[in-house]
């Protein structure tokens, strides 16, 4: 799922292509993407995006007359951006499905649009798509008046990148959740997901499973710093890949990260091998040389099945998987 420095990126990226720009044209091609039929969608063509904003993992497109679009990319949500051939002229697109609102576009006729395709925003300096991969279709459309009804998709997390120490202890401390768990609840801290959540972990040198009430000053002081510097370094990160041109690769396993995705990889710091958790469809990674003094965690898919024979250590692990083919 794109977590806040993507949104970042996406956000900069419209703001240099759609920021005061009309929207001639919205085509929808999901019938379970758009999630309010009051105001009407319709009601936002032909009206400026006077705004864009990030509420969570969310992006907000601001129009005219208090309007606002909020799309939520869910985990396989995605835009991509095609230039128009000329500023000021409609895309081919929007020429060649004038006249047919409430019937489906031609899609092979149609630049911008393929199998994935859910959305299509035509603009003077070109056409924005939405597509999704996968067959669950999650991304969802939101179009709200006022900033009041507007409030009412935030999920009031605070804003990690410029928050004091003081609101950071509040915000971590209010519950006694595990760390990971505090890090990604969007109603403690705005736009912090799977990806990001292990690397800031990680950069502080503090276990997934650690419990937030039991932290030390300096621990809590340690992560307030990391969660600002690791964002910052990939916001700059995915900045510098993109350069003037749209983010296409939006995605939360990159190369560089330190233990995201790099579950039985060394880890860069220490050289141990990158462990993990697995939960249902989640999985936090980690490195038990930095995070944990050593010691492996539990992860629910074998330690319900081995209980006390559950290994202690990355070593003792790596021997019962020699003895178990297919572990």
């Amino acid at each position: 799922m794109p977590e806040l420095p993507d949104i970042t990126i996406y956000l900069e990226a419209l703001e240099k292509r759609i920021l005061n720009q009309p929207l001639r044209r919205l085509r929808i091609t999901s019938p379970f993407l758009l999630r309010t039929v009051v105001p009407p969608i319709q009601g936002i063509e032909n009206r400026r995006v006077v705004a864009l904003r990030r509420l969570g993992k969310r992006i907000v497109f601001g129009f005219e007359d208090d309007l606002w679009l909020v799309l939520h990319l869910m985990i396989a949500g995605r835009l991509h951006w095609h230039e128009s051939p000329g500023r000021g002229e409609a895309t081919d697109g929007a020429q060649a499905n004038r006249g047919s609102r409430g019937r489906s576009p031609h899609r092979a006729k149609t630049p911008g649009y393929g199998k994935n395709a859910l959305a299509v925003f035509d603009f003077p300096s070109g056409m924005l798509t939405l597509t999704e991969a996968g067959t669950k279709k999650c991304a969802s459309l939101h179009l709200v008046q006022g900033e009041a009804a507007l409030r009412l998709h935030d999920p009031g997390g605070l804003d990690v990148l410029g928050c004091t120490l003081e609101e950071f202890r509040y915000a971590l401390t209010l519950r006694n959740h595990t760390l990971k768990r505090a890090l990604t609840d969007p109603r403690l801290f705005s736009g912090i997901g799977n990806a990001y959540s292990d690397e800031i972990l990680h950069r502080a040198r503090l276990s997934p499973v650690a419990l937030t009430q039991k932290l030390s000053e300096e621990a809590i002081k340690r992560l307030h710093h990391a969660t600002q510097q690791t964002l910052t370094d990939w916001i700059e990160i995915l900045r510098q890949e993109t350069g003037d041109g749209f983010p296409e690769k939006v995605t939360a396993f990159r190369p560089d990260m330190a233990v995201h995705g790099k579950f039985g990889k060394p880890c860069p710091v220490c050289g141990a091998k990158v462990q993990r958790i697995r939960y249902a469809d989640n999985e936090t990674n980690y490195c038990p040389g930095c995070q944990t003094g050593g010691k492996l965690l539990a992860d629910r898919s074998l330690s319900l099945l081995l209980k006390k024979d559950w290994p202690m250590t990355p070593e003792e692990l790596e021997e019962l998987r020699s003895r178990t083919p297919g572990r």
